[in-house]
């Protein structure tokens, strides 16, 4: 069974692109096309770059049974996987590999970021935070927020936990924006994680010689042990350093913009002292914004009957969690910004086993950096109008290139 779409001959709808512009009709909604296939269908075929076809899922209890149903696949190796970008890149980091293998490689990294250890590093990352708005303070007005804060400050945690010298920060910064950018040429990205390679794989080198108390010597002892190849062991170091700054720090950057444009909610949020209250309204800013546009990306490995269709066994399917965080069925007027509301349950971090294993990190990295910004500059606003605002349209991971700020 098909789509009534591909039965009829009709072609298949394109991948609708998030609004990037000034001219959006609103830069944190999900694009209009996503939000009528909700409405209209739950499963659609659409084409891709490079002409394949995959089955679109737009709706949230469709897309939670999906990625956690082992008969899909992550491993863009199989035939029929829906890429992103064209890519010759061979090797894969676990996260794009199926349990057993999967699950054995995660649970090598999975200690540091467990809740109890991740809240004994909540003081250290209020010590940064203050120390970033201590300089911002007392500089020059208007400031880039997200170069004052909203970058150096997961960049700084997560060097800290890997044990990368943040004194490195611009070569993995600049490396790690054009890995994830899709306008790269292949050529550009494979150049990037070549660069990016060789930093990780001489200094888990310095690791083995002389370990210290941090992720990548942990991860050098397995490739030392065997456990790991050294391959395997540089890329788990690649996906921690670029998920771990690149990820938290749009999310930061886009939540304070949307904060700012919603100032009730600014206003909740700045005169509370109420942790739950912080808790609520960092993960109320994860559904309503999701920073993943591309979609969780899987291929069917045997026929899988959902939603009346038939999905056939190598076919490709793509779920975009933005859409599905906006499910109406689940979040009540799901396009307000409700900081109160209980969204416990949005799966921005994904679903099922390859949800992301760093979220209590990017949790108390958002509380706190929410919190520590609208208490510390509590007439924070925003220095230009957002519709002078650059999204990022060109990259894997939505965000602002700049957000000029003052007060």
């Amino acid at each position: 069974m098909t789509s009534t779409a591909h039965r009829t001959g009709e072609p298949p709808s394109a991948l609708p692109e998030f609004p990037m512009t000034r001219e959006a009709r609103c830069p944190f909604d999900p694009p209009p096309a996503l939000r009528s296939m909700q409405q209209e269908t739950r499963l659609k075929r659409i084409q891709l770059w490079d002409g394949s076809t995959p089955w679109i899922v737009t709706r949230y209890e469709d897309q939670r049974s999906l990625l956690s149903d082992p008969r899909v696949s992550a491993d863009r190796r199989n035939s029929g996987y829906p890429h992103q970008v064209p890519s010759d890149e061979e090797e894969f980091s676990f996260i794009q590999l199926d349990d057993p293998e999967h699950a054995r490689q995660r649970r090598m990294v999975t200690s540091p970021f467990t809740i109890k250890r991740v809240e004994a590093m909540r003081p250290s990352t209020q010590r940064i935070a203050d120390d970033l708005i201590d300089q911002m303070s007392a500089g020059p007005k208007p400031v880039d927020l997200v170069e004052a804060f909203a970058l150096p400050l997961p960049s700084l945690v997560i060097s800290d936990l890997l044990g990368v010298p943040y004194s490195d920060h611009n070569h993995f910064q600049d490396n790690s924006k054009i890995i994830i950018k899709k306008t790269s040429t292949p050529e550009e990205r494979d150049t990037a994680v070549a660069e990016l390679a060789s930093y990780l794989g001489e200094l888990m080198g310095r690791k083995t010689a002389d370990p210290k108390d941090d992720l990548l010597s942990s991860v050098a002892k397995r490739v030392k042990d065997g456990e790991l190849t050294p391959e395997q062991g540089v890329k788990t170091g690649m996906l921690m350093l670029i998920a771990g700054h690149e990820t938290t720090a749009n999310m930061i950057a886009l939540g304070a913009l949307a904060l700012l444009e919603h100032p009730d909610q600014m206003a909740l949020l700045r005169d509370t002292d109420d942790p739950k209250l912080l808790a609520s309204a960092t993960e109320e800013l994860l559904r309503y914004l999701n920073i993943i546009h591309t979609g969780g990306r899987r291929v069917a490995l045997v026929d899988i009957e959902i939603a009346d269709q038939v999905i056939r066994a190598g076919e490709g399917l793509i779920m975009p969690t933005a859409v599905a965080n906006r499910d109406a069925d689940l979040f009540p007027e799901p396009d307000r910004l409700d900081i109160q509301r209980d969204a416990r349950r949005h799966i921005a971090f994904g679903f099922g086993v390859h949800q992301c294993l760093g979220q209590p990190l990017a949790r108390m990295e958002l509380q706190v950096a929410y919190g520590t910004l609208f208490r510390r500059i509590p007439d924070l606003r925003l220095a230009t109008s957002l519709d002078k605002v650059t999204f990022k349209g060109d990259g894997l991971v939505y965000g602002v290139y700049e957000l000029p700020v003052t007060w």
